[in-house]
């Protein structure tokens, strides 16, 4: 049988990355990431294109010389199509559609929160069976989704349960902000809330029926509380920040949690998943470990590379599709709405 490579490409925010995978098994993962966004507090649209156009055709030639093959040996181009930024979206698709013109192989368009939950599939060598079996429970967590998805198959994943307003690493962030501690806030609030107390504040916790998320109550729940605070003690977050930051944390985490064991029960999947770039966070990973000895789950956490934005899982989701010849016609658009089906 004859190897299957597949490059991956993945554009989709403010991470340029590509990766090369042998017949299901990664040979180089490499991204650029852009600190120009830090000044701002968030990605800013157009400067994160251009960082993009800069940096897509070194990352793709790094990512091929570090796999040891030559491009012609490539199979087929997966690329993300969205969801994400379009103009950052646009750079990935162009150049994918243009690299498969010139080697005459097929493109196959990816999902970005597909790609985070094929991330379990990710195999480091031959022997790496380490992936849930089907169907399991993923909560996949970012700054722009929070879903509870029941995965049947790779291509076959039903959400039970998203955001309706913020998502949890959205909400994250905009506290971080609101703090003056930074940008991005996910790493800052993690790292102070390790040295911080969980139970020092209470913040509001929505009641939304179902497996839905809310986020935005909290957020304006901190921020009325800081205010109020601040307004007694001017140095408040400086003298405070650890417990601030431990207590957000704490929240969000059980926010989380509660919803994706209702969905566990209910569904009685015992096999659960946790994915995107919030899987990342201490206080979560340490949740879903206490949530296994406590209910009896199985559990799959990604590794830290494999949490953030990468073309890896996008190169195995790629796999998959090429296997089955799901493969996209060149003429295809980018899309920047948030859908999974």
């Amino acid at each position: 049988m004859q190897d299957i490579y597949i490059l991956g490409i993945e554009s989709s925010c403010d991470d340029t990355s590509a990766a090369v995978l042998k017949n299901g098994v990664l040979l180089s993962n490499v991204t650029a990431s852009q600190k120009v966004h830090e000044d701002y507090g968030g990605v800013v649209p157009e400067l994160a294109s251009r960082a993009h156009q800069q940096n897509i055709v070194p990352v793709v030639d790094q990512a091929i010389k570090r796999a040891g093959i030559e491009k012609e040996q490539l199979s087929a181009i997966a690329f993300t199509r969205g969801p994400g930024l379009m103009g950052s979206l646009l750079v990935g698709v162009s150049f994918a559609k243009g690299l498969a013109k010139s080697l005459e192989i097929p493109l196959i368009d990816v999902n970005h929160l597909q790609g985070h939950v094929m991330a379990h599939f990710i195999k480091e060598s031959d022997d790496d069976n380490s992936h849930p079996p089907f169907p399991f429970i993923c909560l996949l967590v970012s700054g722009g989704n929070s879903q509870i998805i029941k995965v049947n198959a790779y291509n076959d994943m039903e959400v039970l349960g998203q955001t309706i307003d913020d998502a949890a690493g959205e909400a994250i962030d905009k506290c971080s902000k609101v703090m003056g501690l930074g940008y991005p806030g996910g790493p800052i609030i993690d790292k102070l809330a390790r040295q911080g107390n969980p139970h020092a504040y209470q913040f509001s916790e929505p009641h939304i029926p179902g497996y839905d998320y809310s986020f935005s109550g909290l957020k304006t729940s901190f921020l009325y509380n800081l205010r109020d605070w601040i307004k007694e003690d001017p140095d408040f977050i400086e003298h405070h920040k650890e417990d601030l930051a431990a207590s957000l944390e704490y929240t969000i985490v059980d926010i989380l949690m509660k919803k994706l064991k209702m969905a566990v029960k209910d569904t009685k999947i015992k096999h659960v998943a946790v994915a995107g770039g919030v899987s990342a966070n201490n206080g979560l990973r340490n949740a879903f470990h206490d949530y296994a000895k406590r209910y009896g789950w199985t559990i799959y956490i990604p590794k830290f590379s494999y949490t953030t934005d990468n073309a890896a899982m996008i190169g195995i989701t790629g796999y998959y599709k090429y296997l089955d010849h799901e493969f996209c016609d060149i003429t295809e658009p980018a899309f920047s709405k948030v859908t999974l089906e």
